[in-house]
C-alpha cells in the first residue's frame, strides 16, 4: 500500500514573512502555533560572548541615557562593584514571598548585610555585600533563575 505524499512541514514563504515582520518590528524573536504545528524565528543582534548576557534593569535602575551610542554592550560582570552569583539556583529580593526586599536601587549597605537569597537544592543561601556602599543597580528579577558567575547587582 502506498504511503500518501508527505507535505512538507516548513512552509518557507511563512518563514519569509516572519522574517521581514521581525525586521519591521524590530522585535528578536516571534513564534506562531497554527493547526497543531509551531514556527519560532528569531535574530541574534549581538555577537555572542562568553560572559553571561546582562538581564533588564529593575524599575527605577540606572539606565543609559537616550541619545548615547550604544557601540559595545557593557560587561557588568568587570564592573569593580559587581556582586556575582556563586551558585546556579533562583534569585529572591526578600525572604518570604511578598516581604520586605533586602535591598533596593540607591539603598545604603555595610559589608556582611543581605542583598538577596539564591535558593539552590531547597537550601536557601544569603548572599552579602562584599563591601559597604550604595546600590546602583538589580540585574535579576524576583524568583528568577541564575547561573554561576551571573552578574547580580552593583555596589559602589
Amino acid at each position: 500500500m502506498a504511503k500518501p505524499p508527505k507535505t512538507p512541514f516548513l512552509d518557507r514563504e511563512l518563514i519569509h514573512e516572519l522574517t521581514k515582520l521581525l525586521e519591521e518590528t524590530g522585535l528578536t524573536e516571534i513564534e506562531i502555533e497554527q493547526d497543531g504545528q509551531r514556527v519560532r524565528v528569531a535574530r541574534n543582534l549581538v555577537a555572542p560572548s562568553a560572559a553571561p548576557a546582562p538581564m533588564a534593569p529593575r524599575a527605577g535602575a540606572a539606565t543609559q541615557p537616550v541619545g548615547e551610542s550604544v557601540s559595545a554592550p557593557l560587561d557588568l560582570s568587570k564592573h569593580p562593584g559587581v556582586v556575582v552569583s556563586p551558585m546556579v539556583g533562583t534569585a529572591y529580593v526578600a525572604a518570604e514571598p511578598g516581604g520586605k526586599p533586602f535591598i533596593e536601587v540607591g539603598s545604603q549597605v555595610k559589608a556582611g548585610d543581605t542583598l538577596l537569597i539564591v535558593e539552590a537544592m531547597k537550601t536557601m543561601n544569603q548572599i552579602p555585600a562584599p563591601r559597604a556602599g550604595t546600590i546602583i543597580q538589580i540585574l535579576f528579577e524576583d524568583g528568577q533563575p541564575v547561573e554561576f558567575g551571573e552578574p547580580l547587582v552593583i555596589v559602589e
